[in-house]
């Protein structure tokens, strides 16, 4: 893993991670947007669907935890073409369904975190890939095609300080 020199801990989330195409297709959209002025559309290598964010872990601690993670789960398709802004400026994009092995991997993923006394989010799980933030005002200029994401795995992603900042896939699952 590539981490920033001397962090003692890791900032953590599980999350499906898209493949070339599918990211293709989530810029698709993306960029089928009028961003107001200070609007942050989401980096193109940043786009993907948060399962759990987990936040500071030790490293001292990842050996431990990484095998946790890998959770069994069925491949599943995921339809994405629901465009929506949330209050406080975020565009996201959601699913037009939410398939059950979905809502399995997110409680199989939650009890592990549990069994690992990591901390979960008490908020219903809502499944999306944001777009964008401080959007407010956004208007689309078109409709992209839907996005279809053959979901055959997921990955423990870090977030890595700095002044653009950066995600590195620490572990993928399948």
């Amino acid at each position: 893993m590539s981490a920033p020199a001397g962090a003692a801990s890791a900032r953590l989330f599980l999350a499906l991670w898209p493949t070339p195409g599918v990211r293709a297709g989530l810029l698709a959209w993306r960029d089928a947007f009028e961003w107001p002025d200070g609007a942050s559309p989401v980096a193109a290598d940043k786009l993907h669907l948060t399962l759990h964010f987990i936040g500071a872990v030790p490293r001292a601690a990842l050996d431990e935890l990484l095998p946790r993670f890998g959770v069994p789960a069925p491949a599943f398709e995921l339809r994405f073409g629901r465009p929506e802004l949330w209050p406080g400026g975020l565009a996201v994009l959601r699913p037009n369904a939410v398939p059950e092995p979905l809502l399995q991997l997110h409680a199989a993923l939650r009890a592990a975190l549990q069994g690992a006394t990591l901390r979960t989010e008490a908020r219903p799980f809502r499944p999306h890939v944001t777009l964008a933030r401080r959007a407010d005002g956004a208007r689309a200029k078109a409709a992209a095609p839907p996005v279809r994401w053959r979901v055959r795995g997921h990955a423990l992603v870090e977030s890595c300080p700095g002044p653009a900042g950066r995600y590195v896939v620490v572990q993928r699952y399948r």
